[in-house]
């Protein structure tokens, strides 16, 4: 029977978790596993003396199978493992296989041994693996599963984030200063407080990237006192329910905000022109006034008194002589009139101008010699 799992760790909380795996498609654990003598589980091997790591030697015997490393130089021991298990997947499962992920390549990994692998005839016992494997040979798996995903303390910054495998994840702005639990499985990221889920977050494998920021910084803008709404806009809101789409209402009131005028002040003079003109007929004129960019309450009450008293269309003039109000004029465009004067200026400036000597002007009134 064969097992296979991709991953992009090679940790030792990557290395266990895939016996896991292995040992929950299995549905038992093995009395015994045959390591090639890799540093995740064997830490020195000193001729026939092996010692293995601690952490796997407790993980073994919380699975309770024995492990057993192989002999250096002893092809026959591992060649099984490296020509047979490894040469097959290689040459049958990898051949023009495309995939976009981790997650895809797993699953694609997972559909061929179940119906290609499994079910082949073994060139060796000339049987389908599936039909020699014997699970009541297994041993049971632990009532409870043991927790081997990967796990990092990390400190919350100002900004809400906390660094974890290259990547922000955002949590609340509560835990701002606070060191918390992060833990991840090739799935997910969880992130505890204690013993307290707060978050978790699909897991990415790429680097530089930012998860949950728009979702608590919206959270802590609603927070702060001053992006509280005030009881007058709460009341002004509650008065245009129904009669006014809730953006326009609310794009109204961030626009008169956003002015140079007192919102406090605005807020209660809408309210005034709704308690003298209803609701329906105020949501109507600051409907218009939005549309027109018109932010102030002068503004709504101006199409409030418009649409109360509405200006009354004037009748066409109406002359004594009947056949003067039959005549009936061609429309005449000024363009015509526009060109000839333009025309006329421009010949103006063109035109040459003459300057002769000047004479000087004497304001003196003439001596009796010039008289003379």
């Amino acid at each position: 029977m064969s097992y296979l799992e991709f991953t992009h760790s090679q940790c030792f909380e990557t290395f266990v978790r895939c016996h896991v795996h292995a040992f929950a498609a299995f549905s038992g654990v093995s009395r015994e596993i045959y390591y090639d003598n890799l540093a995740t589980a064997v830490a020195e091997h000193d001729g026939r003396l092996v010692r293995f790591h601690p952490r796997f030697l407790a993980f073994a015997r919380e699975y309770n199978f024995v492990p057993r490393a192989c002999n250096p130089a002893s092809g026959w021991e591992k060649g099984k493992v490296e020509r047979g298990g490894i040469g097959y997947v290689r040459q049958n499962f990898w051949p023009l296989r495309e995939f976009t992920d981790l997650h895809d390549v797993n699953r694609q990994a997972r559909q061929w041994l179940a119906e290609v692998a499994i079910q082949r005839l073994h060139h060796e016992t000339r049987e389908r693996p599936i039909d020699r494997f014997r699970a009541d040979a297994l041993r049971p798996l632990p009532v409870i599963p043991y927790d081997y995903r990967d796990t990092a303390e990390a400190l919350v910054h100002k900004d809400l984030r906390l660094q974890f495998d290259g990547n922000r994840y955002c949590v609340p702005h509560r835990f701002v200063g606070r060191h918390l639990t992060v833990k991840a499985d090739a799935s997910c990221v969880t992130i505890y407080h204690r013993y307290q889920e707060i978050v978790s977050y699909a897991r990415s494998w790429r680097r530089g990237k930012t998860f949950g920021a728009e979702r608590f910084e919206r959270e802590l803008a609603e927070q702060r006192p001053a992006a509280r709404r005030s009881q007058a806009q709460r009341r002004f809101l509650d008065f245009l329910d129904g009669f006014c789409a809730a953006d326009v209402a609310e794009g109204y009131l961030r626009g008169v905000a956003d002015s140079d005028r007192v919102l406090s002040r605005q807020l209660n003079e809408l309210l005034e022109l709704i308690r003298q003109y209803g609701p329906e007929a105020v949501a109507g004129a600051v409907a218009k006034a939005y549309a027109a960019r018109a932010f102030g309450a002068d503004y709504v009450a101006n199409i409030l008194r418009q649409q109360q008293a509405p200006r009354r269309p004037q009748p066409p003039l109406r002359l004594r002589d009947p056949r003067l109000n039959e005549l009936v004029t061609d429309p005449l465009s000024l363009l015509a009139y526009d060109a000839f004067i333009l025309d006329s200026e421009k010949e103006c400036d063109d035109a040459p101008r003459e300057t002769g000597p000047t004479e000087p002007v004497h304001d003196e009134p003439p001596t009796g010699d010039d008289d003379l």
